[in-house]
């Protein structure tokens, strides 16, 4: 293969391998995908107008959960079972639907738009501390009892849904 041939086709494969990514980045940045439901076929068979409806798919991403933390006077750390940060969106809808005059004039479509919203949860979490004390030097060196210590970190989550609902004249 010549040079020329092989810079060329370097050239295609790296245009087509930009434009990819860049097609995907930002519907991963978003946390949701928009999805077009086909109703046009329908509407062609009927021969009457129907909704336009889309749909947004979120895309869970887990995070990076926070590790173990070691502190003065425990046996175990603190969150030794830690929370896993989960963010995304909520399923997002929107319609647009004929109305034959259902409302009077002037209303002949009915707009149903709730977007995608982000989503933040933090998974449960478990929290554990030894029967144990530290050991005591004065106790030659063995630990001394304690009640033991669980808890549960409860589940978060964390969102803002917004929707609309108008009717109008038309698109």
């Amino acid at each position: 293969m010549k040079p020329t041939t092989r810079g060329n086709l370097t050239a295609v494969v790296t245009g087509a391998l930009a434009t990819a990514l860049a097609a995907a980045t930002p519907a991963a940045a978003a946390g949701s995908v928009p999805v077009p439901v086909p109703l046009g076929g329908v509407s062609q068979s009927l021969g009457i107008p129907v909704p336009e409806a889309s749909l947004d798919v979120p895309l869970p991403t887990p995070g990076t959960p926070d590790g173990p933390r070691y502190t003065t006077g425990r046996l175990l750390p603190e969150g030794i079972l830690p929370q896993v940060p989960v963010g995304g969106a909520l399923p997002g809808a929107g319609l647009h639907a004929p109305l034959p005059r259902l409302l009077g004039e002037g209303f002949d479509h009915l707009d149903v738009d709730a977007p995608a919203s982000g989503l933040h949860t933090l998974g449960p979490g478990l929290d554990l501390d030894a029967p144990l004390t530290q050991p005591d030097p004065h106790d030659f060196g063995l630990p001394g009892l304690k009640a033991p210590e669980a808890g549960l970190l409860a589940p978060a989550v964390r969102t803002v849904a917004d929707a609309g609902l108008g009717a109008d004249s038309g698109r």
